[in-house]
C-alpha cells in the first residue's frame, strides 16, 4: 500500500485514498453499484489502476469503505449534539429515521453501497468493523440521550447488531423496489420498539 517514496500514513497517501473515495461515491450516486468500475474510478480519481488495487482489493472493498466514511461523518455530527426525543426508541428511531431519509434522497448510492455491504465476505471484515463501529456509537448515543461518550457494552453491541441488520434488510427491500419508504420505518419503528421496551 506504500510506496518507496512515500510514509505510511502521509498526507499524498490520505489525499489519494480521499479522491478514491470521492470517486466511488460520484460513480455510485450517478449509476448505482454497476456503475462503480475498478478502471472507471482510478480514472476519475486520477490514480493508476495498480495504485487503485493497493489501496482497495476490490470494488466491494472501495464500497464498503466509502459506506464507513459515510457513517463516520453521521457519528461525528451526531456527537456534537443531544439526540432529541423523550424515550430511548423516540431517539433512536429520529437517528435512524434522519440517515434513512438521507440515504433515500440518493437512491443510487444507497443501493450501491447497501448492495455492497449485502455481497462483503471475510475479506472485508475490517470494513465491516468500521462500519459497525459507527453505527454502534450513534445508536448508542441516542440510546443514552445525553452528549456524553461512552464505551458501548455487549448489550448495547447486541441491540446495535440487530438493528443494523433489520435496517439493512429494510433498505434492501426498498432498493430493489419490493417495499416502499413508509415500509422502512414501520420495520425499524418495530425492532426497536421490541429492542427497547
Amino acid at each position: 500500500m506504500t510506496s518507496t517514496t512515500e510514509t505510511p500514513g502521509s498526507n499524498a497517501q490520505r489525499e489519494r485514498r480521499r479522491r478514491i473515495l470521492d470517486a466511488t461515491i460520484a460513480l455510485a450516486d450517478s449509476g448505482g453499484y454497476d456503475a462503480v468500475q475498478m478502471r472507471a474510478v482510478a480514472d476519475n480519481a486520477d490514480v493508476a489502476l495498480g495504485t487503485l488495487y493497493r489501496y482497495f482489493p476490490s470494488k466491494i472493498h472501495l464500497l464498503v469503505t466509502a459506506l464507513g466514511r459515510e457513517f463516520e461523518r453521521a457519528e461525528a455530527q451526531s456527537r456534537t449534539r443531544v439526540v432529541p426525543g423523550d424515550t430511548a426508541h423516540q431517539r433512536v428511531m429520529h437517528v435512524l429515521g434522519v440517515t434513512t431519509t438521507a440515504l433515500q434522497k440518493q437512491p443510487e448510492l444507497t443501493e450501491a453501497l447497501t448492495r455492497a455491504f449485502m455481497f462483503a465476505d471475510a475479506s472485508v471484515a475490517e470494513e465491516i468493523h468500521v462500519v459497525g463501529v459507527k453505527l454502534t456509537a450513534m445508536i448508542t448515543h441516542a440510546i443514552d440521550g445525553t452528549d456524553e461518550a461512552r464505551e458501548p457494552t455487549d448489550e448495547d453491541m447486541a441491540i446495535v447488531r440487530v438493528i443494523g441488520d433489520v435496517w439493512l434488510s429494510a433498505l434492501m427491500g426498498w432498493v430493489t423496489g419490493r417495499t416502499s419508504a413508509d415500509d422502512v420505518t414501520k420495520s425499524m419503528d418495530v425492532a426497536v420498539k421490541l429492542l427497547l421496551r
